[in-house]
């Protein structure tokens, strides 16, 4: 398995390769263009990009995760949700990568087979990183007109959230 592994990638060139070469393409001008158009691409991304890495730290050093973690913690008492879960909830719409370090956080302090670790793993699962799609695609092609998408993203990602606890709680 693991040889094939090693091989696959460079067989793969060698057939796009050949398959140009039967159909009379210029595969090395062909390649360049395109590795000019992914440079156009990601120049044209690098902006918002930034701009999203710039707001994620600005929410993260405010503290207004944890403002927001007191005014939910008597709602969820009622509920088997444990706490630890909410900001994972709150952030995976907003950074996959956020959500993920909480979420190793959750395996290393509770155990990736714990209740709490599965709910980490299902909510992952369950939701996108709608607000980060959003500001990268949306803002790459300058659509400026975003209310539907983020309403219909994030009542998706709530759904999400929801649908998470409930199948947790099923088969956990």
């Amino acid at each position: 398995m693991a040889l094939i592994s090693k091989i696959i990638l460079p067989i793969f060139v060698v057939v796009i390769i050949f398959y140009g070469v039967k159909k009379k393409i210029n595969v090395y001008d062909t390649f360049l263009e395109g590795a000019k158009e992914g440079l156009v691409t990601t120049f044209n991304i690098f902006p918002a990009v930034i701009a999203m890495i710039f707001a994620i730290n600005i929410f993260l050093d405010s503290n207004v995760l944890g403002f927001v973690l007191k005014i939910i913690e008597p709602i969820l008492g009622g509920v088997t949700v444990p706490l630890e879960i909410v900001p994972m909830a709150l952030l995976r719409p907003v950074s996959g990568t956020a959500s993920l370090a909480i979420m190793n956080d959750i395996f290393k302090n509770f155990g990736p087979d714990s209740f709490i670790g599965r709910l980490a793993s299902v909510l992952q699962g369950c939701t996108d990183t709608t607000i980060y799609v959003i500001a990268l695609y949306f803002g790459t092609v300058k659509i400026t007109k975003i209310k539907h998408a983020l309403w219909g993203g994030l009542f998706a990602d709530l759904m999400g959230i929801i649908a998470a606890i409930i199948l947790t709680n099923l088969f956990f």
